[in-house]
């Protein structure tokens, strides 16, 4: 019964820091996971392994290029940076950061509006 009550108040000293600093709150996966499994009335294992497949498929086609549409939420892809010039803020010296494939994501338009 204590760790009942200390979980609250632990919960809700959180929730008062979050407020007053307006601080942003992250949901992590296992709060993901518990909201698929709510809203869609399965288990958490069953929601864990839906969500693990859809991060999967994602992944697996951004890898090979492809882009991922989910209309109404947003598009995933990929895009190429070159090579370019920087300078190492320790010593002062030019440097060259190599070319990269950075993953990018434009919010559809219903989630822009939810958001706003």
């Amino acid at each position: 019964m204590f760790l009942f009550f200390y979980i609250c108040d632990v919960i809700s000293i959180q929730n008062y820091f979050v407020n007053y600093f307006n601080l942003q709150i992250i949901m992590n996966k296992t709060e993901l996971v518990n909201a698929i499994a709510n809203e869609a009335k399965l288990t958490k294992v069953q929601a864990k392994a839906a969500l693990e497949a859809t991060l999967g498929a994602v992944a697996d086609a951004l890898a090979k290029g492809d882009k991922v549409a989910l209309i109404g939420f947003g598009t995933f892809g990929v895009l190429e940076k070159g090579e370019r010039q920087g300078i190492n803020p320790a010593t002062k010296q030019k440097i060259t950061i190599a070319a990269k494939k950075v993953v990018k994501f434009k919010a559809g338009a219903e989630l822009a509006a939810k958001v706003k």
